[in-house]
């Protein structure tokens, strides 16, 4: 099943796993409403369509997304605080929603994933880039600030490598990225496109239950007290050991033995 959501965003979705494609390649895929409002649309359609298990989320082109394109910027000048309030929570509801899928998401990343760009790499449950692949928040370097996604990004570094990238606002490689934790791998470009299809593969090999379950425990539980963050997983255990997919996967092993 493939398709538009938007003429900005490429839907398509086979075997399992859904591709969403950011197309403003002229554009190194900058963000604007049009954009954002396409990968929302896209998202939700991979959600609710119980045949995708993985969703595959990258960049046409050279670059996976640039952050913010210059007439957004020019707009940030002119625009109430009201506009800019609805404009930020749009942002905002995009990286929320992408942590609520149902199915895993993986950003694919070519090129460069800066300021916007970068956080909504980092918003994915897994990041996988080519080895060119450049990830920076240079925001500070225009008098801005990268000010949702550092929620993001001290989620996924440690305080100080998160204070030297927003404070500096220089770009790192994938292998550093790697190496910080800040994605998972750098895979070689001749490689690339197998590793992100075969691990979009086995992720639709398992049990999608599991799998949502899992994503919503970790995310949730973040922030919370142990005796917190213990109860809410007590309780997912149980929902997970009442679902059909691990009864039937107990009953397989039992019948083993």
């Amino acid at each position: 099943m493939s398709g538009e959501i938007q003429s900005v965003v490429l839907y398509d979705a086979s075997d399992g796993i859904a591709r969403i494609t950011l197309n403003r390649p002229d554009k190194r895929n900058a963000l604007n409403d049009e954009l954002i409002a396409g990968m929302k649309d896209a998202l939700r359609r991979a959600n609710d369509d119980s045949q995708v298990r993985a969703v595959i989320l990258s960049g046409a082109g050279d670059d996976f997304c640039s952050g913010a394109d210059l007439a957004a910027l020019q707009n940030i000048s002119t625009a109430s605080v009201q506009d800019n309030l609805d404009d930020a929570r749009s942002l905002m509801e995009l990286f929320l929603l992408i942590r609520a899928l149902r199915p895993p998401v993986i950003a694919a990343v070519r090129g460069r994933a800066l300021a916007g760009g970068c956080g909504l790499a980092l918003a994915c449950d897994m990041v996988i880039a080519e080895q060119s692949a450049q990830f920076g928040f240079p925001e500070v370097k225009v008098g801005f600030v990268p000010a949702m996604v550092t929620a993001i990004l001290r989620r996924a570094v440690s305080e100080r490598k998160a204070f030297e990238l927003i404070a500096l606002g220089g770009a790192v490689s994938a292998a550093e990225a790697a190496s910080w934790g800040l994605i998972n791998r750098a895979v070689a470009g001749v490689d690339f496109e197998s590793h992100v299809q075969s691990l979009a593969g086995s992720l639709a090999k398992l049990s999608p239950n599991a799998l949502a379950l899992s994503k919503g425990l970790l995310y949730k539980t973040d922030g919370l007290a142990l005796n917190e963050a213990l109860a809410f997983g007590m309780d997912v255990n149980v929902v997970a050991r009442m679902s059909q997919d691990c009864q039937k996967s107990i009953a397989r092993f039992l019948s083993k033995e």
